[in-house]
C-alpha cells in the first residue's frame, strides 16, 4: 500500500513539472495622452501670455505684424488690422479696426471676439492700450520691438507658434539668412563704400530728418556697403542742418519721405542742395521707407534694395 501511493505521488509530481507553466496575463496598455496644445509665452512687455492652443483668430495692431502674420502662413486667421497695415495686398480686404493717433475702435475689436490680439511693444501699442483691451476680455500679447535681425527673426517664429505656423516660421527664417548671407558675401570684398543720407522728412529743408545711429535703416546702410552720415547723430531719428550735409557731402540721397511728395527735382531745387554730390551725379533716388522702418520680414527685401542702389550690378 505504502509502495502503491509512493507511484501515485511520483506520478503527479512528474505531470506538474512537463505541465506548461502559468503565463501572466498581460497588463492592459496605456492609451497615450495627446501633445498639451496650449502655448505659454513672455511677451515684448515681460508679461506670461497663455492661450489654450494656437490662435484662429487674430487682431493685428501693426504694419509690421500683420505683415509678419501674413508672412508665416497665417494671413487667413487675421480677422482685424490697423488702418496703416497695407501689406501684403490681401490685407487690405481685411476689416479696419483703427489706429490713427494712437486711437483704435475697441468695440469693432471686441466684436469681432478674436482669440489674440497682436500688439506691439515699444511705442507703436502703448501699455494703456494693451491694459484696456486686456479689460475687456481679450488676450494680447505684445510683440517685442526688435532692434537687430536677429530679434525680428525670433518675433518670426514667435508668431509662427501663436498661430500655429511653427514650421512655415523655421522655413522663413532659413530663406532670410540664406538671402542675408548672399549680400555679406557679394558685400565683403568691397572697399570703397559711399557716403549715404537717408532722408525721413524734409518738412523744414533747412533741418531735415534723418535715420541716425542705431536705427535699422543705419544697420541695413552699413550691411549694404554704405556709409551713412546720420550715423555720427546720436539719437536714431535726428534732424540736420543743411551745414552739416555740405560738409558731409554725401554720395547718395535716398528720399525714404517719397510717399510724401519729396523728388530728386525738389531736393535740386533746395537752396545750397545743388552743390551736394548726390545732386550733381543724379545719384537722388526715391525709397520706399516701409522696406526699412517696418521690423518685419521685408527688412532683408529693403536690405538687397539698398544694395542694389548703392553698389549697382552687385546683385542679380
Amino acid at each position: 500500500m505504502i509502495r502503491k501511493a509512493l507511484f501515485t505521488f511520483v506520478c503527479l509530481a512528474l505531470l506538474a513539472a512537463c505541465a506548461p507553466s502559468a503565463t501572466p496575463a498581460p497588463a492592459p496598455s496605456a492609451t497615450p495622452l495627446p501633445p498639451d496644445p496650449s502655448i505659454v509665452l513672455s511677451d515684448g512687455l515681460g508679461r506670461s501670455v497663455s492661450l489654450p492652443g494656437p490662435a484662429a483668430s487674430v487682431v493685428s495692431l501693426a504694419p509690421s505684424n500683420t505683415e509678419i502674420l501674413f508672412a508665416v502662413g497665417a494671413g487667413a486667421q487675421v480677422v482685424g488690422r490697423d488702418l496703416f497695415s497695407d501689406y501684403p495686398a490681401e490685407a487690405l480686404a481685411v476689416q479696419d479696426i483703427g489706429g490713427s493717433m494712437g486711437e483704435y475702435d475697441l468695440e469693432a475689436i471686441v466684436a469681432l471676439q478674436p482669440d489674440l490680439v497682436l500688439a506691439q511693444a515699444g511705442g507703436f501699442n502703448s501699455p494703456e492700450l494693451i491694459a484696456a483691451l486686456e479689460g475687456l476680455g481679450l488676450t494680447v500679447y505684445a510683440l517685442p520691438n526688435p532692434s537687430t535681425l536677429e530679434e525680428m527673426y525670433a518675433n518670426l517664429e514667435t508668431v509662427g507658434t501663436l498661430t500655429g505656423h511653427v514650421q512655415e516660421a523655421t522655413d522663413l527664417v532659413a530663406a532670410l539668412q540664406a538671402r542675408l548671407a548672399a549680400v555679406d558675401a557679394a558685400i565683403a570684398p568691397l572697399s570703397a563704400r559711399p557716403s549715404v543720407y537717408y532722408e525721413l522728412d524734409a518738412s523744414n529743408p533747412a533741418a531735415p530728418y534723418t535715420a541716425g545711429s542705431g536705427s535699422f535703416v543705419d544697420q541695413l546702410i552699413a550691411r549694404a556697403g554704405g556709409f551713412n552720415i546720420g550715423s555720427q547723430l546720436e539719437s536714431q531719428w535726428a534732424a540736420i542742418s543743411v551745414e552739416q550735409l555740405l560738409v558731409a557731402d554725401p554720395m547718395i540721397i535716398l528720399l525714404g519721405d517719397a510717399a510724401y511728395g519729396e523728388t530728386p527735382e525738389k531736393v535740386a531745387a533746395r537752396p545750397g542742395w545743388e552743390t551736394l554730390a548726390a545732386v550733381q551725379s543724379g545719384r537722388v533716388y526715391a525709397f520706399d521707407d516701409n522696406l526699412v522702418s517696418r521690423p518685419g520680414p521685408r527688412l532683408v527685401d529693403g536690405l538687397e534694395a539698398l544694395v542694389r542702389l548703392l553698389h549697382p550690378g552687385l546683385l542679380p
